[in-house]
């Protein structure tokens, strides 16, 4: 029984099929691969991030970013889409496709089941070769939890762990601290058995 090689396409394909399509997708090395749709949850989370940094960094130079904005990890050639982006410096974009991000500070991932050993593995890994990304988060959507990572200057990345509602997130690259509280405003969990 032989298997049949998945198709691999270009990157002006890709471009062309993000132009027309509905949904969005990664791409890499030939192959896209969907990105599903967000839960209620999944977006209320993400839209009290975006909501609460904007309005921190409503007086600086600095944009907030939602999953609409693709970033190219120039060092792997992965093209993907964080459900946030931080930037306080000029965004730089792709020389031939403008609308992908090359200089993200800090990208913050909203765990799924689907997506969350992705996220905590190889999409890290990709994001890690990125100069410009100075912070990490990967926020569960099942629990209150943030977990943050941030570069140093030796390149190796400290782990910190939130779990406790009435507890912060500090993001030292950008000068700015999320409260879980505000991060998970809105969200019922269940109660612990």
């Amino acid at each position: 029984m032989s298997t049949q090689p998945k198709p691999r396409i270009t990157l002006e394909q890709y471009f062309e099929l993000e132009r027309h399509s509905e949904i969005r997708h990664e791409y890499l090395e030939g192959e896209i691969y969907a990105m599903s749709g967000a839960t209620l949850r999944h977006s209320v989370i993400s839209n009290n991030i975006i909501r609460d940094l904007g309005t921190q960094l409503l007086d600086r130079p600095c944009h907030v970013l939602g999953p609409d904005m693709r970033i190219l990890v120039v060092e792997t050639g992965l093209y993907t889409y964080p459900d946030i982006v931080v930037t306080c410096s000029e965004p730089k974009f792709e020389a031939t496709k403008p609308e992908s991000l090359l200089n993200p500070q800090v990208i913050f991932e909203v765990l799924s089941d689907s997506t969350e050993s992705y996220d905590r593995g190889r999409k890290f890994a990709h994001y890690r070769t990125i100069d410009s990304l100075q912070e990490y988060a990967l926020v569960s959507q099942s629990e209150c939890r943030i977990e943050h990572y941030v570069r140093r200057d030796d390149k190796s990345w400290v782990y910190s762990d939130v779990k406790d509602p009435a507890a912060s997130v500090e993001l030292p690259s950008i000068a700015c601290r999320l409260l879980l509280a505000c991060v998970y405003r809105k969200i019922e969990f269940e109660p612990a058995e």
